[in-house]
Order: C-alpha cells, then sequence, then structure tokens
C-alpha cells in the first residue's frame, strides 16, 4: 500500500500543469492589441502565426496536452508583440521617409532664395 501512494504522488508530480485560466484570454488580447496596431498591413505574417498557434493551442487542449498549449500561447503572445514592434517601426520609418522629403523641399527653397551657397 505505502508503495502504491508513493507511485501516485510521484505521478502527481509530474503531472503537466494546465495552461493558466486566463492565458487564452491574454493572448487575445495580445493578438487585438496587435490589429489595433496596425499588424493586417504592416506585419500580416507574425499576426498571422499569432492566430494559428493560438488555435493550436486550443486544439492542444482538446487532447490534454497541456504543455504544448502553454507553449504555443507563450509562442502566440510573442508573435503578437512583434507585430506590434514591426508596426511602430513602420510608421516611424514611414514618419521618417516624410520628414527628409519636407526637409529637401526646405532645402530647395532655401537654395532659390540664397543660392547655391546655402550650405
Amino acid at each position: 500500500m505505502r508503495y502504491l501512494l508513493i507511485l501516485l504522488l510521484l505521478l502527481t508530480g509530474c503531472a503537466t500543469p494546465k495552461p493558466a485560466p486566463d492565458a487564452f484570454a491574454d493572448a487575445e488580447r495580445a493578438i487585438e492589441a496587435a490589429v489595433r496596431a496596425g499588424a493586417e498591413e504592416h506585419s500580416p505574417v507574425e499576426l498571422r502565426f499569432a492566430r494559428e498557434k493560438l488555435a493550436e493551442a486550443q486544439k492542444g487542449m482538446e487532447y490534454r496536452q497541456y504543455d504544448k498549449s502553454i507553449y504555443l500561447i507563450e509562442q502566440s503572445e510573442i508573435n503578437s508583440e512583434l507585430a506590434v514592434e514591426k508596426c511602430k517601426t513602420a510608421v516611424t520609418r514611414a514618419r521618417v521617409a516624410e520628414l527628409s522629403r519636407e526637409n529637401e523641399v526646405l532645402r530647395e527653397d532655401f537654395r532659390a532664395t540664397f543660392g547655391e551657397d546655402f550650405e
């Protein structure tokens, strides 16, 4: 009887924990944040990966593959965060390009006004 109890305790200790109750909701919120940041336009691949991994995690829950689900939820959140950062980068690059064009127009105006000796 004692060996059975020890075996039961060992097996219970090795059991894979389920994902946190709000893990799926957190991953969904991360995907929504990416969409709001413009991921559909600026980083569609990362957004697709985030959605696919979350869907795979949900399937893993059906088959009680909790380790796999936890891993995929984390990967989904990482892909969502990457999508947000890529969006920020794209917006910043667009703003830099716009400001560069504006600077060039100003340079041309100064050259027209003050001649080639402007710079």
